[in-house]
């Protein structure tokens, strides 16, 4: 929001601009034991989705696109605060071996190609087109739909 406030008024002076926000797959469904990460990632994908409409409205150049990772295999996990009790050791295991299947440079295509599209919504990976289908198409079952596949 900071660095959207301090750019928006230039933004909105060039003939043509672009937003990106960066939230998650964790922007689109919320995940027991991860709600001060989803907040964050909802509130930026409500940030985003407002932003979008207010240029729209503004009739200006600006276009907005929010962008949702799956598990991209950076350092995230690696460099992640864990709530006490919890393995470290064991969640980095676990999303660098069964969750992070889409390379870096891989995403930053997916993020660039659906930018230069103008897309409103960027989803990264299978596992982010996954969890955006489940819940449009789950509507609020998607929790159900969900605990059968963390249980597994």
């Amino acid at each position: 929001m900071n660095g959207t406030k301090a750019f928006l008024p230039h933004l909105l002076a060039a003939d043509r601009a672009h937003v990106v926000n960066m939230s998650s797959a964790f922007g689109l469904v919320a995940v027991a034991r991860h709600a001060p990460y989803n907040a964050a990632k909802f509130a930026v994908r409500g940030f985003t989705d407002s932003l979008r409409q207010d240029m729209r409205a503004a009739g200006g150049s600006v276009r907005v696109t929010g962008v949702y990772p799956g598990g991209v295999l950076t350092g995230i996990a690696r460099s992640a605060s864990v709530a006490p009790g919890v393995d470290a050791g064991e969640v980095v295991r676990r999303f660098e071996g069964h969750v992070a299947r889409t390379s870096p440079a891989a995403a930053a295509r997916t993020i660039l190609r659906g930018a230069a599209r103008g897309e409103a919504k960027v989803l990264v990976g299978i596992d982010a087109i996954a969890v955006d289908l489940v819940t449009r198409i789950a509507g609020s079952y998607h929790e159900k739909v969900l605990d059968m596949v963390f249980r597994s």
